[in-house]
């Protein structure tokens, strides 16, 4: 009999490391381990990493180094580093850190299981490789204990685009998808244990390229088509796009299929059209733009959610005005911007820089604009019945708290429904980052 052990996992950044952290969990679940909300009684703790923001690394030594202690008290403690900068930073990790037993890149996960065994015989394990077996496949199937209402299912991995800033075509990879059988057992697998939403993630989703089940090539709305006939699935989502891979028959999904949520994540990054082509974005911010009609054409009520970054290289005040005019034109419902920084290995990181106070600047302008679209959305829902899939107790007693159709968060007093639920609510008030409502 397998002897139980405890892992804690502590997740950086996206979903997408969410979903990664629940199959490393699983893999490890196979060695006897199970999760610990605390580092503090674990036996094994995994950092799982995220590259995007500001010196991500130096992050990342700061918590390993808050783990000396832990590590001096119980010996047989292993720590490991998974996720991106693993991938980027790899042996350097175990030189400036010793304490550190194991690192792992994104796609090699599923080997934990082998790299946790040489780690027990006392050796180091490193592996940021990008292997050519698929590590879903070598996942142990997901457990069938009962889930949430909500889950993330990978569908689509790496991605193709080089923008200058980014980091993700050196950390996870070219763009791959994962078969169209193999999501559909996924997710009927996930429907089974109570999952009644599915977000499909990508680093660029909607480029999603799988085999379908007669061999034939599946585009993303394809899938998705697939998906709505899953019995038990009510909502389908998915993140993150980019603009040039918004097909004709996504769109068309967006205005014909009733599971798929109206909403839309769209990066676009920058308005100004010297910037986006600094960027390598390979759009405009008009093209963007005519893609955003088409899409509210299919789906009139569709809320859009974008990023943006300020402060590239040599982002101008005009270059600047131009994104705010965008933003402007889009009004988006969420959107996510950011102060660049530069990235080690980045075409960007090599150019002149714009001075930090006048990004500084920018972004606070650009947030105090995002802010009032947001709040004027927000408020703008005051009167109108959306449905809600409830997902669990909000903070005041007889509270419940769940998710719109266009994603905001949505609590209901004294409201006689349980996590799982979706029912229709009638919306009369608007907070700062949620939405109240009553039942009807």
């Amino acid at each position: 009999m397998t002897t139980q052990k405890k892992l804690f996992i502590k997740t950086y950044g996206c979903q997408m490391n969410v979903y990664d952290s629940e199959r490393m969990a699983e893999a490890l679940g196979g060695q006897g381990y199970v999760e610990t909300q605390t580092p503090d009684d674990a036996d094994m703790i995994l950092l799982n990493t995220c590259h995007i923001r500001e010196k991500a690394a130096e992050k990342v030594y700061s918590e390993l180094g808050r783990f000396k202690g832990l590590k001096a008290e119980k010996p047989d403690l292993k720590i490991g580093v998974a996720g991106c900068v693993a991938q980027a930073e790899g042996q350097e990790i175990m030189r400036r850190q010793p304490l550190v037993d194991l690192v792992v890149g994104p796609q090699s996960y599923h080997r934990l299981p082998e790299m946790e065994a040489k780690t027990q015989a006392g050796e180091k394990a490193l592996d940021t490789d990008f292997p050519k077996e698929d590590k879903f496949e070598k996942l142990k199937s997901r457990p069938r204990a009962q889930r949430g209402p909500t889950a993330f299912l990978t569908v689509q991995e790496g991605c193709d685009k080089f923008c200058a800033f980014c980091v993700v075509p050196y950390t996870r990879g070219a763009e791959v998808s994962r078969p169209v059988d193999r999501i559909l057992t996924e997710a009927r697998n996930l429907v089974e244990r109570g999952v009644r939403e599915i977000t499909l993630l990508g680093q660029n989703v909607n480029a999603y390229h799988g085999v379908g089940p007669d061999g034939s090539d599946y585009t993303l709305a394809k899938l998705i088509w697939d998906l709505d006939r899953v019995d038990g699935l009510e909502r389908i989502r998915f993140t993150t796009s980019h603009p040039n891979d918004m097909t004709d028959d996504l769109i068309e999904a967006h205005g014909t299929c009733a599971k798929l949520m109206p909403y839309l994540h769209l990066p676009v990054q920058s308005g100004s059209d010297r910037i986006l082509k600094r960027m390598n974005r390979s759009h405009t911010a008009d093209s963007y733009l005519r893609l955003i009609e088409r899409i509210r054409a299919a789906r009139p009520d569709i809320l859009m959610s974008g990023d943006f970054i300020v402060g590239f290289p040599e982002e101008t005040e005009a270059d600047f005005q131009a994104t705010l005019d965008l933003v402007e034109a889009v009004n988006y419902g969420y959107a996510y911007s950011f102060k660049y920084s530069t990235r080690p290995g980045t075409p960007a990181a090599e150019r002149s820089q714009v001075e930090p106070a006048e990004a500084d600047d920018r972004l606070q302008r650009l947030q105090a604009l995002i802010t009032r679209q947001q709040r004027s959305i927000q408020e703008g829902m005051v009167g109108q019945t959306v449905n809600v899939l409830f997902e669990k107790p909000g903070r005041l007693p007889g509270q419940m708290g769940g998710k719109s159709d266009y994603l905001h968060a949505v609590h209901v007093a004294n409201a006689n429904v349980k996590a799982g639920d979706i029912a229709p609510v009638r919306i009369v008030e608007a907070g700062v980052n949620s939405l109240a409502g009553v039942i009807d």
